[in-house]
């Protein structure tokens, strides 16, 4: 999926000395045409809310002007997404934070570069018709629970529920993307999902679902994993992290400006913004779910104090293999791009 609503934008003959004492703040540009990006976007029809940023940034042109042309991908969960970074298919990912401390020690490791979202916007529902009566996690024993994927965040967000609650008699079913996963639940192949993005709204609007566990929100993020745990990023492989810097920092800029935008627009500027065949084919629905999941748009890009460490504790539950040593977090993310891109905007 590419969208190239960009805009050019030129200017008139101006001395150079004239741009050092009447604008010292512009960014005189190279001349050459801006480098094509390709980034391979997870999430297929949730893109809108898990990517705001990104979609922001894309539809108000905020990467041309900093060097970038940005080409989407779009694959219908992250797994697929980064396999297309990790092929070179795409150069960056937009995808789950988890996918990068997933990775480390890898082969094909990547590493986050800016954050658009500080928690997960994942929630744990349960089916009104299959259990109407629920009122605690006890009663999901002998259940089945719908995951878009075997050993991801929805996953593990689950198991950490269950763990707290002592629950162990419960069965796990691949749903996939949102489409499936609503066909699940009405088939009655599961009595709860743990999902996110539009199908999950929808599901909740017309009391299909109801939400026990919500990490759309600050708080409801914290309560579920004891701590801050991100939610979605642009990722790379470091060597074009080191092969690319200009591009990079070019990307976070675009997300950043992005995320300043956020901060202050109206729910009808964002309406306004997005892609039609984004809304979910209903605005209310859209604004709906806008709102469930504002809190979570990261205000700088930056990944919080205590991000990676929450999430290696969660994913280890399904790992036990997985490396939490502080040094092998650390290579999950760089702060590099996004500090400066912070600065730059004032985020």
């Amino acid at each position: 999926m590419s969208f190239s609503f960009l805009r050019r934008r030129t200017l008139g003959a101006v001395s150079a000395l004239a741009v050092a004492v009447l604008l010292p703040t512009l960014r005189v540009r190279a001349s050459a045409p801006p480098a094509r990006v390709r980034v391979a976007v997870g999430g297929g029809e949730g893109y809108a809310l898990r990517h705001l940023p990104l979609t922001i940034a894309t539809q108000l042109d905020f990467f041309r002007p900093e060097g970038v042309d940005v080409t989407w991908l779009s694959y219908p969960n992250d797994a697929l997404a980064l396999q297309a970074v990790q092929d070179g298919v795409a150069d960056v990912g937009a995808m789950g934070f988890e996918h990068a401390v997933r990775s480390q020690g890898r082969s094909q490791a990547v590493r986050s570069l800016v954050l658009q979202a500080r928690t997960p916007q994942l929630v744990l529902a349960i089916s009104s018709r299959a259990l109407p009566h629920y009122r605690t996690p006890q009663d999901l024993r002998r259940c089945k629970i719908g995951v878009n994927e075997w050993g991801g965040l929805a996953h593990a967000m689950v198991q950490r529920v269950l763990e707290r609650a002592g629950v162990q008699e419960v069965g796990f079913v691949v749903v996939g993307d949102g489409a499936q996963a609503v066909a699940a639940l009405r088939a009655g192949k599961v009595q709860a999902l743990c999902h996110g993005g539009p199908a999950m709204a929808r599901l909740e609007r017309n009391r299909e679902l109801r939400v026990v566990y919500d990490t759309r929100s600050l708080a409801g993020a914290q309560a579920v994993f004891g701590g801050t745990l991100t939610g979605s990023c642009l990722v790379a492989p470091p060597q074009f992290l080191q092969a690319h810097p200009a591009r990079a920092q070019a990307l976070a800029d675009g997300v950043v400006h992005a995320l300043k935008w956020l901060q202050t627009a109206a729910p009808a500027d964002v309406l306004k913004v997005v892609p039609t065949e984004a809304l979910m084919g209903d605005r209310r629905l859209f604004l709906a779910a806008l709102g469930s999941v504002r809190e979570s748009v990261s205000p700088d890009g930056l990944v919080p104090e205590g991000g990676v460490q929450t999430a290696a504790q969660t994913l280890a539950l399904l790992d036990p293999t997985l490396d939490a040593r502080p040094s092998g977090l650390a290579q999950a993310y760089t702060q590099e791009f996004a500090r400066k891109a912070k600065q730059q905007f004032s985020a």
